[in-house]
C-alpha cells in the first residue's frame, strides 16, 4: 500500500467509515496477533491483547502523521500495549510450545522430534525470561525480519539502543541455554 493510499484510508476511517476500519483490522489482525503471541507468549492472552491493540489504534489514529508507514504505527501500538500489560502483570512470559517440522522429505524419528520439541521449549522459556525490551527487539529482528532502523522506529529508541538490546538479548540467551 502506498503512502497516499494509507493516508486516504486513515482519512476515511477518521471520517467515520467503519467498513474501512474493519478492513484495516482484517488486513493486520494476523500480524498483530502473531507479534502479541511472540511478546506475551500465552495463547490465552493473545485475543485480549490483540483486541486492545485495535481499540488503542482507533483512538490513536488522529495522531498518525504519516511520518512512517501505517504498519509501523500499528507495530508501535502493539509493542506499547504489550509493554503496559507486562509492566502491570510483572510476570515472566511462558511460551506455549509451537512445534512446526520443516518440510524435509524425510520423516524425523520420534526421538528426533522429542529432542527438537525440548530444544524449542527451552528456547521459548529462555526468550520469555529476557527483559521486555530485549525480548521485543529480538522478536522483531529474528521472527519478523525487521531491520534495526525499523525496530528503532517501532520501539521509539535510538539505533544504538536497538543494537545493544539485540546484542544483550543474544548474549543472555546463550548464557541461559548453556546452563
Amino acid at each position: 500500500m502506498t503512502a497516499e493510499q494509507e493516508q486516504e484510508i486513515v482519512q476515511q476511517i477518521l471520517s467515520g467509515d467503519k467498513e474501512k476500519y474493519a478492513l484495516l483490522i482484517r488486513e493486520h489482525q494476523d500480524t498483530v496477533a502473531n507479534l502479541c503471541y511472540k511478546l506475551v507468549g500465552n495463547k490465552l492472552d493473545v485475543d485480549e491483547v490483540t483486541q486492545q491493540v485495535f481499540i488503542e489504534l482507533y483512538t490513536a489514529l488522529p495522531r498518525f502523521r504519516h511520518a512512517s508507514r501505517l504498519s509501523t504505527f500499528i507495530y508501535r501500538i502493539t509493542v506499547n500495549v504489550v509493554s503496559k500489560l507486562l509492566k502491570h502483570d510483572r510476570r515472566i512470559v511462558s511460551y506455549d510450545p509451537v512445534i512446526a517440522d520443516p518440510l524435509t522429505g524425510n520423516e524425523p524419528s520420534h526421538e528426533e522430534r522429542m529432542v527438537k520439541d525440548e530444544q524449542t521449549r527451552q528456547l521459548h522459556r529462555a526468550i520469555g525470561q529476557l527483559k521486555h525490551e530485549q525480548r521485543t527487539a529480538l522478536v522483531l529482528y529474528t521472527f519478523n525480519d525487521f531491520s534495526y532502523n525499523d525496530i528503532a522506529d517501532v520501539m521509539q529508541v535510538s539505533l544504538s539502543k536497538v543494537e545493544s538490546l539485540i546484542f544483550r538479548a543474544k548474549k543472555n540467551l546463550k548464557k541461559m541455554l548453556s546452563q
